[in-house]
């Protein structure tokens, strides 16, 4: 059976987490956490299949904590009692629920989980659960036979009271994973029929959260998708940033403003005050705060010292990216059923938001990858970007213990790549080049469409005769089209690196 895009793919590695942790020997517990909608229950419920007799599920709901407690102890009573009626059973207090479910599970004789989803609604009524949850996992559940999961999808209050040193189950966990959006390469198994350039705009639209995909046909063309998606989808989730962001901060009106002025292409705080028209007092706050939540991030060049203040404030999120930047300033259009200005707006600068975020993203992800695997000479330690005040480079690959760089253009059009292209790379590494000792560079190109057979020739002639500066040696040219960028990455997601030889000790 095809793949659809509600099928459950990839994922690959969590589940063998999963898996590894329920065959410890010892008790086991994992905190799984993450944004809103990126797939952590369906995770769960996927592994809970193959131990469907030795798991009880049970998902919290935004009710009272007495409630909640009645609840909780009654699925406790009829996972240990399968078919034994309905009896009125109400712990008095989260602690004896919690030791009473590892007291059963020590009479039950066989390694048995307790998956509690949505954790966070219970922190909600304050810090008492999960200091409940600590003594009982002091004292009675971390000597049982039994897999203990909390999931949770506030991450600040995960964080805050799970994770930090402050909260009171801070150092209990076995494991703790914060799930991130699917991989691109995960769009291949949920898109089969879309090819490579189709899957790419898909993700750079809805990215790698898998609830968004679900407003995808994969039977439709992306064209069709995009269009009914911008009509309907779209407008029904209107109102995702808010509920993202609220897991953080409570009023979000000037971070909207700062979120729709990074997405247009304002990347320096000054630029953000300009764009956004806030003091920039206000605006270096709300930065710091973007910074918490994960959907904003700072980079640096890479051929800035470590300690530069130089930063570029960016979103990483497709999907928040995608809503700022096209579908919140036509909202009031979308709500009466004017789709045309978005379309028009679309049809004249989708192409260049594809090539500007996405296509690069998708490029650094394949230089990170390609080292290991032998495709590129060198392996790089991290994979960004490198800019100054007159050169950019799209990809950049450093390891400064071996003094090597990979430096990249990323190019989205439709058309085969000219040489000059590549020429401009080349000339540009004096300008981007570490000011501390000399370096070995590898120059790549990624093409959408492929290159021209000048761009062929020049790449030939480079590689016989590798170009050089007074502080570099140059050691090839690497051409990357798109058809063999998805291919690779899609083998190496499926395929682990070779392990190499034995580490001496």
């Amino acid at each position: 059976m095809p793949a659809t895009a509600s099928s459950f793919v990839g994922r690959r590695r969590e589940m063998a987490l999963l898996e590894n942790l329920w065959r410890r020997p010892q008790a086991a517990f994992f905190v799984l956490y993450g944004r809103r909608r990126v797939g952590k229950t369906r995770l769960l419920w996927e592994w809970m299949q193959t131990h469907p007799e030795d798991v009880l599920y049970w998902a919290a709901e935004p009710s009272s904590e007495s409630d909640q407690r009645r609840a909780f102890s009654q699925a406790v009573y009829r996972f240990f009692h399968p078919g034994g009626g309905e009896v009125a059973v109400w712990y008095p207090t989260w602690r004896a629920a919690f030791e009473a479910f590892g007291e059963l599970a020590a009479q039950r004789g066989r390694r048995v989980a307790l998956v509690i989803d949505e954790f966070t609604y219970l922190l909600e009524h304050g810090p008492r659960v999960a200091g409940a949850l600590q003594h009982a996992w002091d004292h009675t559940l971390s000597r049982g036979n039994l897999m203990l999961v909390i999931s949770g999808s506030h991450l600040g209050m995960v964080v805050r009271d799970v994770l930090s040193p402050q909260g009171p189950l801070y150092g209990r966990a076995t494991a703790a994973l914060r799930l991130p959006p699917l991989p691109y390469p995960a769009t291949r198994e949920a898109f089969p029929h879309y090819d490579a350039e189709a899957r790419v705009a898909l993700y750079a639209v809805v990215g790698g959260v898998p609830a968004y995909w679900v407003y995808w046909d994969p039977e439709v063309s992306f064209q069709q998708n995009l269009k009914a998606f911008v009509a309907h989808a779209a407008l029904s989730l209107s109102d995702e940033p808010r509920f993202l962001l609220q897991d953080y901060i409570r009023e979000t009106g000037n971070y909207y403003a700062i979120l729709s002025a990074i997405a247009r292409g304002a990347h320096t705080p000054a630029e953000i005050r300009r764009a956004s028209d806030l003091p920039g007092g206000h605006v270096s706050r709300y930065l710091e705060s973007l910074l918490e939540t994960g959907y904003v991030e700072r980079r640096r060049s890479l051929s800035a010292p470590p300690n530069s203040r130089q930063g570029r404030y960016h979103l990483t999120d497709p999907f928040l990216r995608f809503y700022f930047r096209f579908i919140s300033p036509y909202r009031s259009q979308i709500a009466a059923g004017v789709h045309e200005p978005l379309m028009s707006e679309l049809r004249r600068h989708l192409l260049d938001f594809i090539g500007a975020y996405t296509w690069e993203e998708i490029a650094r992800l394949w230089t990170l990858h390609a080292g290991s695997r032998g495709v590129l000479p060198f392996q790089p330690l991290e994979v960004g970007a490198a800019w100054t005040r007159h050169a950019q480079v799209d990809v950049v690959g450093w390891n400064p213990r071996e003094r090597t760089l990979i430096l990249g253009e990323c190019k989205w059009s439709p058309r085969p790549v000219g040489p000059q292209v590549l020429e401009r790379l080349v000339a540009r590494t004096e300008e981007v080049l570490p000011r501390e000792k000399k370096w070995r560079v590898h120059f790549v190109l990624f093409a959408r469409r492929g290159w021209t057979r000048e761009t062929e020739t020049l790449a030939a002639r480079l590689r016989r005769e590798p170009p050089s500066g007074d502080r570099w040696q140059g050691t090839g040219v690497t051409l990357v089209s798109l058809p063999t960028l998805d291919d690779q990455l899609w083998q190496w997601q499926r395929t682990p690196p070779p392990a190499g030889g034995d580490i001496p000790f």
